[in-house]
């Protein structure tokens, strides 16, 4: 550094500026938008709510925006290949959101939208995470969102004939998620004997007696594994010798979408 230049403390550094996700709307009609809950139904409904003790599956929950059904209705395919062979029934008005676009057995939702992304962000859009219907599965598709001029569809494809689906007004249908470009093909996967990182394997294997253990006590009604009823490490983002991650994500707090224009302070 010359003398001329200051001695600049990285707190005070400039940051690069947020990625943004914009929405914006091409159609009078436009899906409902949120971020993604922590909540789903059936894991509300399991014995004392024990799925939520599965942080993994919870922050999956949380990952990305979620677009909702503007309506009710049902949707029921004959197993042909004809845009027909799948009929609609709507709770009231239709919405032209709602079509069986492309046949074989797949319903399409427009959102209304054309989203942008940052430079060198694509965006997933996928079925809303750890919400499974019957009869029918969302399929997924990766936008290059940051130059295509273009909208996307959702869409859902039906896995088995003559049966009526039901989605419900605010039930949401997709979710979207921004990823770096190129990312993925950055990494080099490899496969290797746990013993090449002694550290790893001895955490590990404290790991796997404690759980071993804690397995064995909960039989036991004095014990203290029955009380606990479940092992909260990784929960608190502790590894196996009590050592704390300071990044460890417990929840997200994603920013929900602005509306346009912004309101004033």
């Amino acid at each position: 550094m010359s003398e001329s230049e200051p001695d600049i403390p990285a707190s005070a550094a400039p940051s690069e500026p947020s990625p943004e996700l914009v929405a914006y709307q091409v159609s009078a009609e436009t899906m409902p938008l949120r971020v993604a809950p922590r909540q789903r139904d059936w894991m509300e409904r399991t014995p004392d709510r024990y799925a939520y003790r599965c942080l993994p599956l919870v922050i999956a929950n949380q990952q990305g925006w979620e677009l909702l059904s503007p309506v009710d209705f049902e949707a029921e395919w004959d197993g042909g290949d004809d845009k027909t062979s799948i009929r609609l029934r709507f709770d009231g008005a239709a919405s032209a959101l709602v079509q069986p676009h492309f046949g074989s057995g797949i319903l399409t939702f427009a959102t209304g939208y054309l989203f942008r992304t940052s430079p060198g962000y694509n965006l997933w859009c996928k079925g809303p995470a750890n919400a499974p219907k019957d009869a029918i599965a969302p399929l997924e598709g990766v936008i290059e969102t940051d130059w295509a001029p273009y909208p996307f569809t959702m869409n859902w494809k039906f896995t088995r004939a003559r049966q009526v689906i039901g989605f419900e007004r605010g039930e949401p249908i997709a979710s979207v998620v921004p990823m770096p470009r190129g990312d993925l093909a950055r990494f080099r996967a490899s496969v290797r004997p746990i013993g090449l990182a002694p550290e790893l394997e001895r955490q590990y294997s404290a790991w796997r007696e404690s759980r071993s253990r804690f397995i064995s006590d909960l039989d036991d009604p004095e014990s203290q594994a029955r009380a606990q009823q479940w092992q909260r490490a990784y929960m608190l983002g502790r590894d196996a010798d009590g050592t704390e991650f300071p990044e460890h994500e417990s929840k997200l707090n994603l920013r929900g979408f602005t509306p346009w224009p912004p309101p004033r302070c």
